[in-house]
């Protein structure tokens, strides 16, 4: 996998296992709704600091948004359409 598709891959996990929504992570690291949607489906590739602020909001550190899935490890599964409830 390329470094896209691994940012990609691990940042709808992680979001998906915190039970975020893409607005609420936004919101969290500070920065658009449609930037994560585009990470998430490497449209773009963000720079060096947008993705230290991903990991912060989060709470991983950032090599692990660029780990290998396991072997077999299913893709990361949309979340169920519509807002969240949020958590604070």
């Amino acid at each position: 996998m390329s470094p896209r598709d691994l940012l990609a891959w691990n940042v709808k996990k992680q979001r998906g296992l915190k039970g975020l929504s893409q607005e609420r992570l936004s919101f969290e690291s500070g920065l658009e709704r449609v930037a994560i949607s585009q990470i998430e489906r490497k449209r773009i590739n963000p720079g060096i600091d947008s993705v230290g602020r991903i990991a912060q909001a989060l709470g991983v550190p950032i090599a692990e948004l660029f780990e290998e899935p396991a072997e077999g490890e299913a893709r990361p599964a949309n979340l169920r359409p519509g807002r969240r409830a949020v958590k604070d």
